[in-house]
């Protein structure tokens, strides 16, 4: 009877424990924040792009500057531009980005700043992170920019730079 009543014992015991070391387990579950796993930026590679007039005086028409990283998960890259409006051109330049040579998107403006010596109004300010469905093998950038010359005739020429994602 007494080893019956030790057995209980160390039954209750055991399930006291196992409750204890279940609730702490929770609790522990709780308060750490789980963090998904973040692919790592690689160097930043620098933007620059100027596009001029190719009839008439020479003008500046757009200047797009700045830097463009890939990440080494091969899907995604992140970007910080500045695009200056020449002061010769108009109407405002534009730029778009090309990925893989087939995807085509716009990045959405997030600011201004103040204007260097040769560009007009302010310096548009390009910030963001792009997440492709497949692997990044290379990103192009297009800078469009346009004058009138001669008289009221209408010009635009189109620059563009391609930058290869060093992960692949």
């Amino acid at each position: 009877m007494k080893e019956m009543r030790l057995e209980l014992t160390r039954s209750k015991a055991r399930r006291a424990a196992t409750s204890v070391a279940i609730a702490i387990a929770t609790l522990v579950a709780i308060l750490v924040p789980v963090t998904p796993a973040h692919a790592t930026y690689g160097p930043d590679q620098t933007v620059s792009i100027t596009v001029n007039s190719n009839a008439g005086p020479s003008i500046m028409l757009a200047r797009l500057t700045g830097t463009l990283a890939f990440d080494d998960g091969n899907t995604k890259f992140r970007y910080a531009l500045q695009l200056c409006w020449g002061s010769g051109s108009y109407p405002k330049p534009n730029f778009y980005v090309s990925v893989n040579g087939s995807t085509i998107f716009y990045p959405t403006q997030t600011g201004t700043a103040a204007a260097p010596p040769g560009c007009q109004l302010s310096l548009f300010l390009y910030d963001g992170e792009y997440t492709h469905s497949t692997t990044v093998t290379n990103v192009t950038l297009y800078v469009t920019g346009g004058w009138f010359y001669p008289g009221n005739t209408y010009n635009s020429r189109t620059k563009s730079v391609t930058y290869d994602n060093p992960y692949n």
